[in-house]
């Protein structure tokens, strides 16, 4: 993996850098949950944190923040809107309606 932390001399925290690795193991076609992902970075119960680190992610899409979602299935926020995140994930066929993931389970990894 060619080190994508070094683009532009952006200085990133120990956490930060720990969510943007492990998001890098959800493939193209599943999402993730803020606390699963907090938990797969090392951070068990750090969900809201996740989510401000996401918000601040200097490397997007190479890191893809748009494949975390809330718990419940809803898609959550996204730094360049709700719609967009619809779209990106729609693309990724990715079913939505209302918000919500259609077969949450069956794309959640």
């Amino acid at each position: 993996m060619p080190n994508l932390f070094l683009k532009n001399s952006v200085e990133i925290s120990v956490f930060e850098k720990a969510v943007y690795t492990a998001l890098l193991e959800v493939p193209k076609g599943k999402v993730i949950t803020y606390g699963d992902l907090a938990s797969n970075a090392g951070f068990f119960g750090a969900s809201r944190a996740v989510g401000n680190a996401l918000k601040r992610n200097p490397f997007a899409p190479k890191i893809p923040c748009h494949r975390v979602v809330k718990s419940n299935g809803e898609v959550g926020g996204f730094a360049y809107g709700v719609r967009r995140k619809i779209e990106i994930l729609r693309s990724e066929n990715i079913e939505i309606k209302d918000g919500k993931i259609i077969n949450f389970s069956k794309v959640k990894i």
